[in-house]
């Protein structure tokens, strides 16, 4: 069966000379093929008692007539609660959804863990276990748009800083004045000068909280949310684990975390072959 909680990896800075590539080789290391996503139906023996995988897939029917006739823009997105479901049958549910990119842990009791259908999330903590339709889980959106603008200001800088500094001052005044909706703004910090010190500084001064996505579409994507409204730190590495893009966005969520509408239609698609298949294997 699937595992919880998902397996987020926490920041940790790769910083100093040589670290931070040059744009043509961040184009080349990112355009990598065998590192792009493609659909794999979620692996199963269906060596549950038949009753447990009618239930499951019964699920699967209900959710995937919820998909047809909702569109994916809509004020309140699709979810289902597993609760009431027995132990058996909501693992079924899970392996015949199967894990996808996309992995969300805060500090709360609460996680999500995207299924290998793009869009359709599985959220658990707190009370909650649940199936969700939608860009991004509605309550880890919530909690990540309730950062509180901070009222301390940064620590005088050591006179040895070249960037670190304006940064901070830029990222703090775009944080002060952002608000819900508005396209990212992105500080690519793999082509600013900077020092090993530019960027440890810069990394206290934004602080962090207990949110952390990780996104394996293209190697991994490591993005932790900041102390500051809307600011996260962005991080690509490539399957051998280095730093290839380094940085800084000023938005809701990151778009690499949210599925897409074109997401959503293909989902449809595969859930409904997936239960097309399945069918057939009983």
């Amino acid at each position: 069966m699937l595992s919880f909680p998902i397996p987020v990896v926490p920041y940790q800075p790769n910083i100093g000379p040589g670290s931070q590539p040059l744009d043509d080789e961040i184009l080349h290391t990112l355009d990598v093929q065998g590192d792009v996503h493609t659909f794999r139906p979620p692996l199963t023996e269906l060596d549950a008692p038949p009753e447990v995988v009618a239930a499951a897939l019964d699920f699967l029917r209900e959710l995937l007539a919820a998909l047809r006739a909702t569109p994916f823009a809509a004020a309140k997105p699709l979810r289902f609660s597993l609760l009431g479901f027995p132990p058996a049958v909501r693992d079924e549910i899970n392996e015949l959804l199967g894990e996808g990119e996309v992995s969300i842990k805060t500090g709360i009791d609460l996680c999500a863990q995207e299924t290998a259908f793009t869009g359709i999330w599985r959220i658990r903590g707190g009370g909650v276990d649940d199936v969700e339709a939608s860009a991004f889980p509605a309550a880890l959106r919530d909690l990540a748009l309730a950062r509180a603008f901070p009222f301390e200001a940064a620590a005088e800088p050591p006179p040895e800083l070249m960037n670190a500094p304006a940064l901070y001052h830029e990222i703090r005044s775009l944080s002060a004045q952002w608000s819900a909706g508005r396209a990212a703004h992105v500080i690519n910090l793999s082509l600013l000068p900077a020092t090993p010190a530019d960027l440890l500084w810069l990394d206290q001064q934004l602080g962090r909280i207990s949110f952390s996505i990780l996104s394996r579409g293209f190697g991994n994507c490591r993005i932790t949310a900041t102390a500051l409204p809307f600011v996260w730190w962005v991080q690509y590495f490539n399957n051998m684990e280095k730093l290839i893009l380094n940085s800084v966005e000023i938005v809701d969520l990151p778009s690499v975390a949210l599925a897409a509408a074109e997401d959503y239609a293909e989902t449809t698609t595969r859930l409904a072959e997936w239960i097309a298949s399945l069918q057939t294997a009983i």
